[in-house]
């Protein structure tokens, strides 16, 4: 290993501290690196927006239209853009001062949990946030900063899940009104051998189109964050 990475020592049996704290740093790094997608997923916009994009798919009724690919590039893309503000500050106040050497590494993780604090803080229920507080026994945090990550990655998960269930219950309610109306249609004129499926999918996208649906999806993805 050392051979292809040059000044590297992953010799976990030698004689030189330093030696060890740097393949520990490596450990740890990479460690980091593999939790990177549930960290994505889990403390980001990320969750409550593939929630709602996969409702709009479900309630068009389209099977695979668009894609899972689709859905899930446009979800990241909304996350970025949201999480711009965050990820910015943690850029600015731990990210570049540690590579400038002004800020030890637990400094640093000190800083870059700031700004996803408020963040998760604002979009979190406090309903949610005391259930986990009063189970792990954590102590009443007097301002944002003082909440454990332990606490408050859950909160906010299943706020998130609330939140984005409520949206995708109002975005089935229209689709729903065209499925009851075409199945009653059908059966009054006595087609019960075709799924009212086929007849309202062409209605539930021509609503979708005139209304521009895209555009108040993601404005009210958008709005629920400001």
């Amino acid at each position: 290993m050392s051979e292809l990475l040059p000044g590297l020592n992953t010799d976990l049996l030698t004689n030189q501290p330093q030696d060890v704290a740097t393949t520990v740093q490596l450990l740890i790094l990479l460690t980091v690196l593999s939790l990177a997608p549930s960290i994505l997923i889990l403390m980001t916009s990320f969750t409550r927006i593939v929630i709602v994009l996969s409702f709009v798919r479900t309630s068009l009724s389209t099977q695979q239209m668009p894609p899972n690919q689709v859905i899930i590039g446009l979800s990241l893309f909304l996350t970025f853009f949201i999480m711009a503000p965050v990820f910015s500050d943690v850029n600015h106040d731990a990210l570049q001062p540690y590579l400038k050497g002004d800020l030890s590494q637990k400094q640093a993780l000190q800083k870059a949990e700031e700004p996803f604090k408020e963040f998760m803080a604002k979009e979190t229920r406090t309903k949610d946030l005391n259930l986990f507080l009063d189970y792990g026994h954590y102590d009443k945090p007097k301002n944002i900063h003082d909440i454990p990550f332990t606490a408050l990655v859950p909160a906010y998960t299943i706020s998130e899940l609330k939140t984005a269930f409520q949206m995708g219950f109002m975005i089935f309610i229209p689709f729903l009104i065209i499925d009851m109306v075409v199945a009653s249609v059908m059966m009054a004129m006595g087609m019960m051998m075709v799924p009212p499926v086929m007849i309202s999918l062409p209605f539930k996208i021509l609503l979708f189109v005139m209304v521009d649906g895209w555009y108040l999806i993601v404005k009210s993805l958008l709005s629920s964050y400001s």
